[in-house]
């Protein structure tokens, strides 16, 4: 399961940056506004994958402790 949601999360994380490579590719946003918002994106990405593994470490705790 840890995987699976690394995976979706990653996935997100890819097409986000497609869009905004479109939104670039389309003049409609400027590079540095790309860069600062693939940036937000990495962010949001990380604490995502961190809660994730953080919540597998509490579940692996857990069934040690019974």
């Amino acid at each position: 399961m840890e995987k699976k949601c690394k995976v979706s999360i990653r996935n997100i994380r890819r097409e986000a940056n497609e869009d905004l490579k479109k939104l670039l590719k389309s003049k409609k946003i400027g590079e540095d506004e790309e860069k600062n918002n693939e940036k937000k994106v990495q962010t949001i990405t990380d604490d995502h994958i961190k809660l994730v593994d953080d919540k597998v470490s509490s579940k692996e705790k857990e069934i040690m402790t019974i």
